[in-house]
């Protein structure tokens, strides 16, 4: 399983984030190894709102995050017990400049150990294409690697680490480094609650100086309802001049085909 987890870090799949800022994100979730079952079709719903951000694009023509708010419906299946297809459409955002547009779409493939919740150790990785659309980013490809790295310390504790590596398909010297981290209470059942980084140190051969790197810190709480509603509600706050200064994210996921057996 390792010896793939590396081959996807050489193969360099990962969205271009530039080091002079916090880009716009659709998604702004730690994976923690988790899949649909099999034959299991699940829809998970991303919406984000910057109520305080970067008042300029990050590229000329671009998406303002300063009062943007931005998503994407995420659609899934586990194919095996170990391998979930995704695939993400349409993205959206609106800004106070351009207004409400679509900005591409994503395909996943999601590889994770079988059964991570019930284990202590868990790893996986995730793989994204996307196609943007000129409003969304410079290059009209991009892809992400994101290796999953996660302990359930106890019934209560989980510490999970996603170390993401980016590209534009413009050279291994400008492989963007972009992790998250997510530290998780799970103080009763079908709650948590958890505090997120989500960084951007610019590229690995050129780490950005600190004053230019971007770090948010979220708080988080997630809820499970009895109907298998997944909801999850966050606060970030960023800690640098090249982050967002705030930013509000919802995500609400549920299978949309119950399995019948197990």
């Amino acid at each position: 399983m390792f010896r793939w987890l590396t081959l996807g870090l050489m193969l360099s799949l990962g969205l271009a984030m530039p080091a002079r800022a916090w880009a716009q994100g659709d998604e702004i979730q730690v994976y923690d190894g988790g899949l649909a079952p099999v034959g299991v079709f699940n829809l998970t719903v991303h919406n984000n709102f910057t109520p305080k951000g970067i008042d300029t694009p990050s590229f000329p023509g671009g998406v303002t995050a300063n009062r943007s708010f931005n998503g994407v419906p995420e659609w899934a299946l586990g194919v095996t017990n170990w391998f979930e297809a995704g695939l993400y459409l349409p993205l959206y955002t609106r800004d106070k400049t351009l207004g409400f547009g679509l900005d591409g779409f994503k395909l996943r493939t999601l590889f994770a150990v079988p059964h991570a919740e019930d284990r202590r150790f868990v790893y996986g990785a995730n793989f994204e294409f996307s196609i943007n659309a000129k409003r969304w980013d410079e290059k009209r490809f991009t892809s992400e690697v994101r290796p999953i790295i996660g302990w359930h310390l106890s019934p209560k504790y989980d510490l999970i680490i996603n170390p993401i590596v980016d590209t534009a398909y413009d050279g291994l010297k400008n492989l963007e480094f972009v992790p998250s981290v997510r530290f998780a209470v799970n103080p009763v059942e079908r709650w948590s609650v958890a505090l997120e980084t989500y960084s951007d140190f610019g590229r690995v051969s050129d780490i950005a100086p600190g004053a230019e790197q971007a770090h948010q810190i979220f708080g988080v709480i997630d809820h499970t309802t009895k109907s298998g509603l997944e909801m999850e509600f966050g606060i970030g706050v960023g800690v640098t001049d090249a982050s967002d200064k705030v930013t509000l994210k919802m995500i609400l996921a549920k299978d949309l085909n119950a399995r019948k057996t197990r």
